[in-house]
């Protein structure tokens, strides 16, 4: 499952950092998360940071992106291959 973002956030800027994805965007009114980047922190973390930091709660569960954590964890490899490697 992707989360989401709904119309109560505040546009603190607490979520966008801590996205090791980089998932999460400032969109035209408020924060934003690609659902195509979005693995819930699967790979990375226990829980989303995400939701565990929103001081307003407004990260839920995307129900039109509803994935499994097996997809998640796909996905996570997915963007793992896709990063570029760091110069030494």
């Amino acid at each position: 499952m992707a989360l989401m973002i709904t119309d109560e956030c505040i546009n603190c800027d607490v979520c966008e950092p801590e996205c090791p994805n980089n998932a999460i965007y400032l969109g035209p009114q408020i924060y934003e998360i690609d659902p195509a980047r979005c693995t819930e922190c699967v790979g990375h973390h226990e829980q989303p940071q995400c939701v565990q930091l929103c001081p307003v709660a407004c990260i839920p569960v995307n129900p039109q992106h509803v994935e499994s954590r097996e997809t998640l964890m796909q996905k996570y490899l997915r963007l793992q291959a896709e990063k570029p490697a760091s110069a030494a």
